[in-house]
């Protein structure tokens, strides 16, 4: 059973940088050809894609948001990573990582990121 867990922090402030994980666990982000994507949902708002690293490691990044983010991996830790510079409170949303990219099929739970002061 693929699961994947984000973690970082929940409150961020304004211009700091933005640093979350995502743990796999049940399949190798290297050895199948998948994306893994980082999305998020701010509050009373649809689901906005912020970008996705594949497999083999190249990246692809939401035009408006990529000036400022990257996305990473440590393949001996299955783990991906997102950074995102110079917050706004309009980065308030909660942060997922999924397998996929136009239709993930595999989902983290979420993790509530709070950018204030």
């Amino acid at each position: 059973q693929v699961q994947l867990q984000e973690s970082g922090p929940g409150l961020v402030k304004p211009s700091q940088t933005l640093s979350l994980t995502c743990t796999v666990s049940g399949d190798s982000i290297t050895t199948n050809y998948y994306y893994w994507s980082w999305i998020r949902q701010p509050p009373g708002k649809g689901l906005e894609w912020i970008g996705y690293i594949a497999s083999t490691g190249s990246t692809s990044y939401s035009p408006s948001l990529k000036s400022r983010t990257s996305i990473s991996t440590d393949n001996a830790k299955n783990t991906l990573y997102l950074q995102m510079n110079s917050l706004k409170s309009e980065d308030t949303a909660v942060y997922y990582c999924a397998r996929g990219l136009y239709y993930p099929d595999v989902w983290g739970q979420g993790t509530l990121v709070t950018v204030s002061s």
